[in-house]
């Protein structure tokens, strides 16, 4: 963040125009988020939409709010008061006298793309929290902000929003960027884990994970892959980076050995390819620990394009591949909803967004987790059913492909052998459905870009 963000905030402020910023997901992300804006003078917080609004309450006591700052009984009393109204009613909050910047993190992608179309008709900025409606749809809803003269943006604090960031400083500093990508915790069985499984994966008891108030389907949704397929794919769609034929493949990687292991294969790398994106696991084939390993980070590889800036490498003690040509940046931890205020802020004052979709590179496919049957209904993202696989959008576009935010509460109408990609033919859509028309244009209108 730059001090030019700062003093156009502190200008608002003295000015009595605070930004101010609508919050839609009350739940880790939001949280987290709500720790942080009180802290930053001139970031006003209107209101807060959930469907159980209790829950915001709970999130405002965890985040050390003072009752009485929530206390406000609509939002027009949040606005002359300069205080947080908390409601069940999302599509009041968007058309909020004052509101200028919407935070989606609900996480559902079909209410996602219809909070922020209805947002865009607003005039209303709008930093996605929800990759899985980004992956999905966004970017058509980048076209769809821009025509309505407003800002779409990732949510910095994420992994696709700093990769994006990372990209660009390698792109804008003159490098060729070979790799973008993130760390994460995966052995090859986790693609079957379920949510009964996923806590013996991460040493908890089902009593523990209670207890702390975690969702086995979402963390479910992180261990079996699909969560670093839609954010990589979320990358992609906004670097311009490829996605290799394969998609990922995990391979085990430290900090130390990313120029090595994150480089083509023709170099003796694992990349199908230079310019891709891929992600590390923290953890060996076998289960051992990785050295340096990087499972809340994000990292950035970069090539030496001459002679002169290989020695340059050397002198200042970047560590490299063995031939000296490659290196790279990485950043240990990602801080999610603590550094959310930074998207909100440059979308609201610059209307600059934290990285956003350009074209429709990379998708993400439900593959069946175990021979599935006629008859069964797929449950969605991190559930028993189907896990999310990385493929190129063109790839994707020719299978017909089922995209895994569409995978939820659909009954299959022919049975679809484990491992195999579940297609729009192997299941029953209701073609009415606002999210699946969103969709199916979408996809008619890449495939001409």
């Amino acid at each position: 963040m730059d001090n030019q963000l700062l003093s156009l905030l502190a200008a608002r402020a003295a000015g009595g125009r605070p930004l101010r910023v609508g919050l839609i997901g009350a739940g880790k992300f939001g949280t987290m988020f709500l720790a942080q804006a009180r802290r930053v003078p001139g970031l006003h917080v209107l209101g807060i939409a959930d469907i159980n609004p209790a829950r915001a309450r709970l999130a405002l006591e965890r985040a050390g709010w003072p009752t009485e700052q929530y206390a406000a009984a609509d939002f027009s009393a949040a606005l002359k008061q300069g205080s947080t109204c908390i409601t069940d009613d999302a599509t009041g909050l968007i058309g909020a006298e004052g509101l200028e910047v919407l935070v989606e993190a609900t996480g559902v992608p079909s209410v996602g793309v219809r909070h922020a179309l209805l947002a865009f008709s607003q005039r209303r900025h709008v930093v996605m929290v929800n990759v899985e409606a980004d992956v999905l749809v966004g970017p058509l809803l980048a076209r769809r902000a821009a025509e309505a003269g407003v800002c779409y943006s990732m949510a910095y604090g994420d992994q696709p929003a700093l990769l994006a960031e990372m990209v660009e400083w390698a792109r804008a500093s003159g490098f060729a960027v070979v790799c973008a990508g993130k760390g994460t915790k995966y052995l090859p069985v986790y693609h079957s884990s379920t949510p009964e499984t996923v806590w013996n994966y991460y040493g908890l008891s089902a009593e523990q994970a209670a207890a702390g108030g975690m969702n086995p389907q979402m963390f479910n949704s992180f261990l079996d892959g699909t969560k670093s397929a839609i954010e990589m794919a979320a990358v992609a769609n906004a670097t311009g980076l490829a996605v290799q034929p394969h998609g990922l493949s995990f391979p085990p990687c430290g900090a130390d050995d990313l120029p090595h292991i994150c480089r083509p294969q023709a170099e003796g790398g694992v990349l199908s390819h230079s310019g891709t994106v891929e992600v590390v696991s923290s953890l060996e084939r076998d289960g051992r620990p990785v050295h340096r390993e990087l499972r809340f980070g994000v990292f950035v590889t970069f090539e030496a394009p001459d002679d002169y800036v290989q020695r340059c490498f050397g002198e200042y003690g970047l560590h490299t591949d063995s031939s000296g040509r490659y290196s790279a940046l990485y950043r240990p931890y990602h801080l999610i909803g603590l550094e959310l205020s930074i998207s909100v802020l440059r979308v609201g004052l610059r209307g600059e967004p934290t990285g956003m979709p350009t074209g429709f590179r990379g998708d993400v496919v439900a593959v069946a987790k175990r021979n599935l049957s006629a008859g069964e209904t797929l449950d969605g993202e991190g559930g028993y059913c189907v896990y999310g696989k990385l493929m190129p959008a063109a790839d994707s576009l020719r299978l017909g492909g089922l995209p895994i935010g569409l995978a939820h509460a659909v009954k299959l109408l022919q049975p679809v052998t484990a491992g195999q990609a579940v297609t729009w033919g192997d299941v029953a859509l209701d073609a009415n459905d606002p999210t699946l028309r969103l969709r199916r244009e979408m996809e008619e209108v890449m495939r001409d870009a």
